[in-house]
């Protein structure tokens, strides 16, 4: 039997499950024993769930057998053309659009050609207090990967 639940409508029953119950995201990313980040981006469907995790966030806030098949699913990742405008998500572009050339330069100057791995990654979010309002601190560590040109196998064989 096919299952008709997406990942994006599994992560909005999600949202609403977990304010029910009154849970902070520390808390399910605690009882799964993952990072904060790492947890609520599975739970939003952008990482598969080890089944033991995927049957203890089921328990916690109450989600059936189909939840838990569609949190052990491989996701289509990235967000929906939609995601773009939420403000906050927005920002992130618009920060990116401004001083990711300049990171570019930084990281290339800092360590060759190549990029940072958002697959061998972690993210983090904390709050930092600051006399003029509070500030927000994202930071991104990401396995630095040289490119490399590799040639085919009849290129190198002549």
């Amino acid at each position: 039997m096919a299952t008709t639940l997406t990942k994006a409508d599994l992560g909005q029953a999600i949202r609403l499950a977990r304010a029910r119950r009154g849970l902070s995201w520390a808390e399910i990313a605690e009882s799964v024993g993952k990072d904060p980040v790492w947890t609520v981006a599975a739970l939003l469907g952008q990482h598969p769930l080890p089944a033991a995790d995927a049957a203890t966030v089921a328990s916690l806030l109450d989600l059936d057998d189909e939840a838990v098949a569609v949190l052990q699913m491989m996701p289509y990742r990235g967000s929906d053309a939609t995601m773009a405008t939420d403000p906050v998500i927005y920002r992130f572009h618009e920060a990116l659009a401004v001083y990711g050339p300049a990171i570019k330069e930084l990281i290339g100057e800092e360590f060759g050609d190549g990029i940072m791995s958002a697959i061998n990654f972690q993210v983090s979010v904390r709050r930092r207090p600051h006399p003029e309002g509070d500030r927000v601190v994202v930071t991104f560590d990401g396995k630095f990967l040289d490119y490399a040109w590799m040639h085919s196998a009849q290129e190198v064989s002549r």
